[in-house]
């Protein structure tokens, strides 16, 4: 039913009547109360690493989905057997779990990476069944100041303001799409500029999340992961820029709007 809101204590769904869904799986901050214990890090050093606000951006897809629970909690984006370690080799060097964290909340966590992913597959069923062919924007953020609030930020060669994520994507079928996805996505202006947009810039293999839509689906999903730098906000202060939030709410918007001929032809 067009505008149902189906939702859980690590997720949020809202179902429109049309072949885009927009899924935003590192929005979210939540943790659930018997992990806190045992986290090894604190509150502002795991926000840095979620993507705060990028659940605003959901709002240009027909169907919406925001992941409240924090991606330390179980990552969405990478296969079960990595979606929650102990070991800081997975997580940029960041110690962040304790090491008595209990292998029984461990499999607690992989449970919900299984209901996600079940959730998942009946929404893309329906929607392939529907529409036949599906656009999933895969919304992300990333830091560009790592090495502190008052160091210069990394070099804008290796990092454009927003970086599209397009390793599963079948070019031969949905090449004209992107074109004109990133085509609209230039043409609105971040913060009184044309943004700089590039393909597969930051991440040569694409995450688990369109890599699994991929090898389900086919080319009947085209998957586009954006990675949007985080100049709507400060990495360090959490403080956003709610001006530039909004212009890249726009710009994905007139980019969706582009796209939508293409998913008919």
């Amino acid at each position: 039913m067009p505008g149902l809101v189906a939702e859980c204590r690590e997720w949020e769904l809202t179902l429109g009547d049309g072949p885009v869904i927009a899924a935003a799986v590192h929005d979210g901050h939540g943790m659930r109360a018997a992990l806190q214990p045992y986290l090894a890090i604190d509150t502002a050093t795991r926000r840095r690493d979620e993507d705060p606000l990028t659940g605003v951006l959901t709002s240009v897809g027909d169907v919406q989905l925001r992941v409240r629970a924090s991606r330390f909690e179980a990552d969405l984006n990478r296969p079960r057997e990595l979606a929650i370690s102990r070991d800081p080799a997975n997580t940029w060097g960041i110690q962040v779990w304790d090491e008595s964290l209990p292998d029984v909340e461990i499999e607690r966590s992989l449970a919900y990476h299984d209901r996600f992913y079940a959730m998942v597959r009946r929404l893309m069923d329906a929607a392939i069944d529907r529409f036949g062919q599906v656009l999933v924007l895969d919304i992300h953020s990333y830091n560009h100041r790592r090495d502190g609030a008052d160091a210069e930020p990394a070099d804008v060669k290796g990092n454009p303001e927003i970086d599209l994520g397009v390793t599963t994507l079948d070019h031969g079928r949905h090449g004209r799409l992107l074109e004109r996805f990133s085509d609209a996505l230039r043409s609105v202006p971040l913060q009184g500029r044309t943004p700089d947009v590039r393909n597969n810039v930051r991440y040569d293999g694409g995450g688990h999340f369109p890599e699994w839509l991929y090898s389900t689906y086919g080319d009947a999903v085209c998957a586009i992961s954006l990675e949007y730098k985080k100049v709507f906000m400060d990495e360090w202060s959490g403080q956003a820029d709610i001006g530039a939030l909004y212009d890249m709410r726009d710009g994905l918007r007139a980019a969706v709007a582009a796209a939508r001929p293409e998913l008919s032809a």
